[in-house]
């Protein structure tokens, strides 16, 4: 870690108590969860020197709260990589101790492990760093960047170009919480990560390249800056120089105005006094009723006035045969009657054939024919008008050929 620089790591040791950190405000806090300390609270307990691997998650919240302080983030990628807490603690926080419980869980066996760790926050002398300046970072995830290897190197570089005295990381954000998408899984893509760091001294003239029109004109066209610096950073951190974000903290204006009351703000009314207790209590009955009887009144005279239009003011059907012709009467009544003989022969199928269908005498041999269908015949297919065959019984009508002669 490069000297000056400020940055709390904690690793949870193998005590079976809480843990005590004491971050510092504005100084970004990474808090690692090592699944080997936990493993050996699961059963059965591993002899020594023995190496398991089971699956194991981590579930972290504010004592007494289903989540994290907003401050607070957490991130492990796989049942099998260690879990880690980070984020920059608030001024608000400090001297309240801030109480995570931290829950493992066993993935093969079920069972879980509960610890807790108490954030103790404290002020920081040099809070806020006059200057900050927050970096993209294309090449690493936030857990990679986390690591505090990958973090020194990277203050390292800062350092190099920007020759503070003092110098911290403030925050660490994945660009997924940027709203950034996730990457394609092909040739090793990463999320990408925002990292903001503070020095006491003004920005260097690398730094500032990046607001140089020509630079301006290159980042809106899509192209990648010219800077000069940039070669510290390459040979392990890929910087999108576009996204850079420089703040002087020095020359930001207090938006805090006093309120002069005037037109449109209300006075001090003091505080609110909530009624007593001893206030009257007050009958509803008539309310209710006067609330059920005049909608209910309303209803019942319209349902009299319709029933009164509905039964009392019918014609009847004797008017009305009075006023309808004697022919037309005539005329709906044999309707009517052939109507209700149709359907009660469709209703009655045993009823007698009609006469053109009976027995009838063979006009030469004077021998009965039976009718030309059976019972069982469906009529309701026969054709109007029959082609003429040569039914059987049938006499054949002579009929004359060419020749001139007579023919049976």
């Amino acid at each position: 870690m490069v000297a000056g620089m400020k940055d709390v790591y904690t690793i949870f040791c193998k005590v079976h108590s809480d843990r005590n950190v004491y971050p510092s405000a504005g100084v970004l806090f990474v808090h690692v969860l090592e699944r080997e300390y936990f493993k050996g609270e699961f059963p059965p307990y591993p002899k020594p020197g023995e190496i398991s691997n089971d699956p194991i998650t981590f579930n972290t919240n504010l004592m007494g709260y289903p989540d994290r302080p907003g401050w607070l983030r957490y991130i492990q990628r796989t049942p099998y990589s260690d879990g880690v807490l980070y984020g920059s603690p608030t001024s608000e926080n400090v001297g309240k101790p801030t109480i995570i419980e931290i829950t493992a869980y066993n993935r093969r066996t079920f069972e879980t492990a509960r610890h807790n760790l108490i954030i103790n926050i404290m002020s920081a002398e040099d809070f806020p760093l006059p200057y900050q300046a927050e970096f993209f970072i294309k090449n690493m995830n936030v857990e990679e960047m986390l690591a505090s290897e990958v973090l020194g190197d990277f203050l390292g570089a800062v350092k190099n170009v920007w020759q503070p005295e003092r110098l911290n990381a403030i925050n660490i954000t994945s660009a997924l919480d940027r709203g950034g998408r996730v990457p394609l899984p092909i040739n090793d893509l990463k999320e990408g990560v925002y990292v903001m760091v503070g020095a006491d001294v003004p920005f260097s003239s690398c730094l500032r390249e990046v607001e140089n029109p020509q630079n301006q004109l290159r980042c809106s066209q899509e192209m990648e800056p010219v800077i000069t610096c940039d070669k510290k950073f390459r040979t392990q951190f890929y910087i999108d120089w576009c996204k850079i974000s420089l703040v002087d903290k020095t020359k930001q204006v207090s938006t805090y105005q006093e309120v002069i009351r005037g037109e449109g703000i209300l006075p001090d009314g003091g505080e609110y006094k909530p009624p007593s207790d001893s206030l009257k209590s007050r009958d509803y009955y008539t309310d209710f009723l006067i609330t059920l009887a005049v909608p209910s009144a309303v209803a019942l005279v319209l349902f009299l006035i319709l029933a009164y239009i509905m039964c009392c003011r019918r014609e009847g059907v004797e008017k009305r045969n009075m006023q309808t012709p004697d022919i037309q009467l005539v005329h709906h009544s044999a309707i009517q009657k052939s109507t209700k003989e149709l359907r009660d022969m469709s209703k009655n199928r045993e009823i007698a054939w009609p006469l053109s269908t009976l027995p009838v005498f063979h006009p030469v041999t004077g021998e009965i024919i039976p009718p030309l269908h059976t019972d069982n015949y469906d009529s309701t297919n026969m054709p109007l008008m029959q082609t003429q065959q040569n039914l059987p019984h049938q006499t054949q009508i002579p009929q004359q050929q060419t020749t001139g002669k007579w023919y049976p």
